[in-house]
């Protein structure tokens, strides 16, 4: 049986200052094997050097966190790492991504975010992760 993914594009601003952004589509994922992460995939235009799970520069950027870190920044602020999600300003929210080569700031239309977490948690409901874990297979990727 196929394992269940989600997978969205959205519209994000990536603020560049106070007066400037670009707007670019992030795809977001989910995967039932994978079920307490979501990915954040940014084209590779946006990629100078490689970060915490991208590879060389000029490639896809991928950033992997917790799919309940995402819920919760919906709502409240939320985040202590290297990724933050918090309500606002307005009908967005805003992510930071924090790598050694600095700071991303990026706004979302709160409603797609909400779509892509309906879908993920239909397709593994909350607290029912624990049924789609590989405790082998997450060893074995962690171990290399």
């Amino acid at each position: 049986m196929p394992t269940p993914a989600v997978e969205q594009t959205v519209q994000a601003r990536l603020v560049l200052s106070t007066r400037r952004s670009a707007l670019l589509r992030v795809t977001l994922r989910y995967r039932a094997d994978d079920p307490l992460a979501v990915r954040m995939l940014f084209p590779a235009e946006y990629s100078l050097d490689a970060g915490p799970d991208e590879g060389p520069a000029g490639a896809e950027v991928t950033w992997v966190f917790a799919r309940q870190l995402l819920a919760a920044g919906l709502d409240r602020p939320a985040g202590t790492g290297d990724v933050h999600v918090r309500p606002g300003p307005g009908p967005q929210t805003t992510v930071e991504l924090r790598a050694a080569e600095g700071v991303a700031v990026l706004r979302f239309d709160t409603p797609g975010l909400r779509q892509f977490l309906r879908l993920s948690f239909r397709a593994v409901p909350e607290g029912e992760e624990h049924h789609h874990l590989d405790a082998d297979r997450a060893l074995a990727e962690l171990l290399g």
